[in-house]
This record gives C-alpha cells, sequence and structure tokens, in this order.
C-alpha cells in the first residue's frame, strides 16, 4: 500500500486531524492538506503521483525541425547516404537544393539530432563495435602524397560479377577515378591510372594490396616472380614510388576498403545494373556526390574535394615522401600554449613564433633547407614564411606590418 493511500485513509476514514497525520507518517502538513484536497477532487487518481513534466518548454525542439530531421532521415537512407547527426546537421545546413530548400536550411545540433533519432527508435545500438581508441589512424600529409588502389567485385542484374576498380587519394579521401569493367586487366589497371594523372596530376606514391595486377613480388612461377608487370613499368617510368601492404592484412589499405563499403551500401540503395556500362554510369554518378556532396568525418566534416584543394599537391620524386631526407620534409606539429612550434636544423632546435591565437592548432611544417612554411592543417592558410636564421634559437618575427611613425627627436 503506497503512503498516499495511508495518508488518505488515516485523515478521511480513521478521522485523524491533518496535523496529527502528518507526524505519524514523517511528512509535511501542507503535502497532506494539498493530497486529501486532490483526492476529494479527482477520486482514487491522488494514489498515484503526478507527473513532473512542465507544461511547456520554451527550449524544446520544434516540430518543424523534428520533421525535417526525420525526413532527411528517411532521404539519407532511402538513397543509401550517411544518415547519423552529423551528416544530418551538415546536410540540414549546408546540403545540397534537390534534399534542403534553401528556405529550410536550420542549424542544430548533433547532440539534438540523436535525441529526436532516439525519441522516435531510430537510432541502433552497436555493442560490438570497436572503440576509437582501439585504431590507430595514418594519413599522408598532403594530396597525391599517396594514392590507395584496389579492385572489389559488383553483383550486376543477370547474377554475374562485375569488377572496379578505384584510386582513392590517402590525405583527403578523394576519389580520383572509379571505372567498371567485366574483369580488370594488367593494361586496364595502367589505362585508369594514367586518365587520374591526366585529370588530377601524378602522386609521389600508390599503395596497393598484392594483386597480380598491381605487382608481381609474389608471383605464383618463377619466371613471373620480380620481373615488372606493366603498372610496375608505368610508375617506375614516372618517377612515382611503389608501396604494397602486407601479406593478409587489409587494414594497410583501409581508406579504399572503407571507400567499398560506401559504393557497395549506395548501390544496394539503387537498381541492380544490367551491364558494365550501365554500372559505369552510377559509378560516375555517385563520384559526384561522395566527392561534392557529402561530409566525411575523418577529414573534419568536409568534403574531400574540399580536403584535397585545401593544401598544396605533392608530386613524384617529392622530397616529402622521403622521411630520411632532413633538408627537404613535411612534419606535423601542433602550436603550443605559447603560440610556437619547433624545428631541429643541424642538431640544434630553433622556435618559430606563430601566435597565442593559434595555440592547440594543427599545422603542416613544409621544409626546404631553411626556407619553413607553416601552414593550417585543415584550411591551408599559411600562418607563417621564412628563412631560418641558424644563429638564433627564437627566430625574429620581423618589422610588423603597417605605415612607419617617425617618432621626434629628444630636445
Amino acid at each position: 500500500m503506497s503512503k498516499r493511500r495511508l495518508v488518505i485513509t488515516a485523515v478521511v476514514v480513521q478521522g485523524l486531524s491533518q496535523a496529527e497525520t502528518a507526524r505519524r507518517y514523517g511528512v509535511s502538513q501542507g503535502w497532506v492538506s494539498r493530497l486529501v484536497a486532490r483526492w476529494r477532487l479527482e477520486g482514487e487518481a491522488a494514489f498515484e503521483a503526478r507527473s513532473r513534466r512542465p507544461h511547456r518548454s520554451p527550449t524544446a525542439t520544434s516540430t518543424v525541425v523534428v520533421d525535417r530531421v526525420l525526413g532527411l532521415r528517411k532521404t539519407l537512407t532511402d538513397a543509401g547516404l550517411d544518415a547519423g547527426p552529423h551528416s544530418i546537421c551538415w546536410h540540414l545546413q549546408h546540403g545540397p537544393d534537390d534534399l534542403v530548400r534553401p528556405a529550410d536550411r536550420v542549424r542544430v545540433a548533433p547532440a539534438t539530432v540523436w535525441r529526436v533519432l532516439h525519441r522516435h527508435g531510430l537510432v541502433i545500438p552497436e555493442p560490438k563495435k570497436r572503440p576509437k581508441a582501439s585504431l590507430r589512424r595514418f594519413e599522408a600529409e598532403l594530396p597525391n602524397l599517396t594514392w590507395q588502389t584496389d579492385v572489389t567485385h559488383v553483383r550486376l542484374a543477370d547474377g554475374t560479377d562485375a569488377e572496379v576498380l578505384s584510386f582513392l587519394d590517402d590525405h583527403s579521401r578523394f576519389l580520383l577515378a572509379s571505372a567498371a569493367f567485366r574483369t580488370v586487366t594488367g593494361p586496364r589497371v595502367v589505362q585508369v591510372l594514367r586518365q587520374a594523372i591526366d585529370r588530377h596530376g601524378p602522386p609521389a606514391s600508390v599503395l596497393s594490396d598484392n594483386g597480380l595486377v598491381f605487382t608481381t613480388r609474389f608471383a605464383g612461377s618463377a619466371a613471373g616472380r620480380g620481373n615488372p608487370n606493366g603498372f610496375q613499368k608505368e610508375l617506375a617510368t614516372r618517377g612515382i614510388t611503389q608501396k604494397n601492404s602486407s601479406p593478409a592484412h587489409p587494414q594497410t589499405c583501409g581508406k579504399i576498403e572503407r571507400w567499398h563499403s560506401t559504393l557497395k551500401r549506395w548501390l544496394a540503395a539503387h537498381h541492380r545494373a544490367a551491364t558494365v556500362t550501365e554500372l559505369q554510369t552510377q559509378l560516375d554518378t555517385f563520384r559526384d556526390i561522395y566527392n561534392t556532396r557529402r561530409p566525411h568525418r575523418a577529414i573534419g566534416r568536409r568534403t574531400p574535394a574540399a580536403a584535397y584543394t585545401a593544401l598544396p599537391k605533392a608530386g613524384p620524386g617529392d622530397l616529402a615522401a622521403n622521411p630520411t631526407d632532413t633538408q627537404h620534409r613535411v612534419r606535423t606539429d601542433t602550436i603550443d600554449t605559447s603560440g610556437t612550434v619547433t624545428i631541429r636544423y643541424h642538431g640544434r632546435l630553433h622556435h618559430i613564433g606563430i601566435g597565442r591565437t593559434h595555440a592547440g592548432t594543427h599545422v603542416l611544417m613544409l621544409v626546404q633547407d631553411r626556407h619553413v612554411t607553416v601552414i593550417h592543417k585543415t584550411t591551408g592558410e599559411v600562418l607563417r614564411e621564412l628563412t631560418l636564421d641558424p644563429t638564433k634559437d627564437y627566430q625574429p618575427r620581423g618589422p610588423r606590418p603597417g605605415p612607419k611613425t617617425n617618432r621626434p627627436e629628444p630636445p
């Protein structure tokens, strides 16, 4: 029996006073008075506690925003695109007009979108998903420093398989090329590579698995093993460094593997292509969506096209790809709390002042002998450019910009 029923029974049936009832059951007399008054108005409903939910909540998410979130979630899911809270927020604010009309654009926090999705049963728990802390990420420091390439299989409408060859920029996740064939052969790999280079310039290196269309180092026959194939010869002729993953270790080419997953989810949301030509049309359509209309979590919620064009590109023979060269190099750093970064030249450490306003900013340092350029890693903004003075620990910033003032000479 609840305390509410005991209190009401003591007052109404036993005839105890409200003050005596309050002392007996250790409650306030005012609460007893309100409870009895409610019983006389509502009857047995007084035995149950009332909801503490407020009658109105001025800061609650409006039904208009809720409807837009739910509608966009369905649209993105049906199209085979990412439909998590961050993706929905990006599309609500920056998405293309065919998904969100300009008049309907709104800025919403990811936490708000998550609560809306959770309230409507649209959040799917993933208890077996690996925590982010368990993952080790590697990323090329500049566009075109490393391209990843691989082949995946796609089922056509008649039940047969086609093969899709793709090239992806390691730094920006920009999809450089994606071509469909019945079977990917060595000459076709060279053909797609040349087309990608014609459009985007040559890379400093290319990373792939150990498929025979990419390398012959594990060829089955002794005659073929060690003799370079067409792809290897093409890279060598252009001065492009070739990299191969360890056998049975697909994580090395994890970015291109993740792209395959994204592509197949999008293809599954559309009709199955009947021919290789139709599949190529779908690939061309999705390449535009993926590069320019889809924010990517791994690159700061930017589109791959924005990340690919934000920084200068590396190229064949670029010594930035050679970490053993100390006179020509690219390195990442974070501006410390005092607003400086450090660089070692001929064994001596030097401090370069950037400014306290940039503390905590991730930067790239492009070093060519004593010439140093410090670039904002996300936006590509040049924060400082200087010629290192080996005789000084703290590098002088030089005269400040602005008009010079002539001070009057003392009398």
